[in-house]
Parts: C-alpha cells; sequence; structure tokens
C-alpha cells in the first residue's frame, strides 16, 4: 500500500474495507449480488481526536464497524471509508 497524502481531522478514521466473503462456510460461491456489505477492514490514518478525549485506534488495526457505518470516498482507485471513532464496534 502507497503512502496516503490524507489525514483525517479530529476523531475521524480512514479505513480499507476488507472484501466480502466469496464463498460460504460450506464451500457455496456467493454471487455478486447476494454478497453483504463488508463490516471488517484496516485503519489506515487517525486524526488527532478531540480535546481532551486521545484516540484509541491507531493505522494497523483491525476493526469491526457497522454496516451503514461511514462515508465511502475513492482515492487513487482506491476504496476507503472515513468515519468517526464512535462508529467503531471493536479492535480485532
Amino acid at each position: 500500500m502507497s503512502k496516503l497524502k490524507i489525514k483525517p481531522l479530529a476523531d475521524r478514521v480512514l479505513v480499507e474495507p476488507m472484501e466480502a466473503e466469496q464463498k460460504t462456510a460450506a464451500g457455496i460461491i456467493i454471487p455478486d449480488t447476494a454478497k453483504e456489505k463488508p463490516q471488517q477492514g484496516v485503519v489506515v490514518a487517525v486524526g488527532p481526536g478531540k480535546k481532551d478525549e486521545p484516540m484509541s485506534v491507531k493505522a494497523g488495526d483491525k476493526i469491526l464497524y457497522g454496516k451503514y457505518s461511514g462515508s465511502e470516498i475513492n482515492i487513487d482507485g482506491t476504496g476507503y471509508l472515513i468515519m468517526r471513532e464512535s462508529d467503531i464496534f471493536a479492535i480485532l
């Protein structure tokens, strides 16, 4: 992954979503129309946080977030999500 020239502000986090599952546990291939949005990703960049509230995630953390969290953006042809730290449920 190349070094991005983007720095989120306040308590925002830039996340690269993981790809949706291609097969079920039983080995059945899932068609594109039936795939769900991924809910896991890797933190790419982290803002400085709010006053008196430091950020608890850092770049490189694998996270779990809400299905409809964040805003989708494209940078150099790669899709990312930018969301608030409060939209993150867990660090995996």
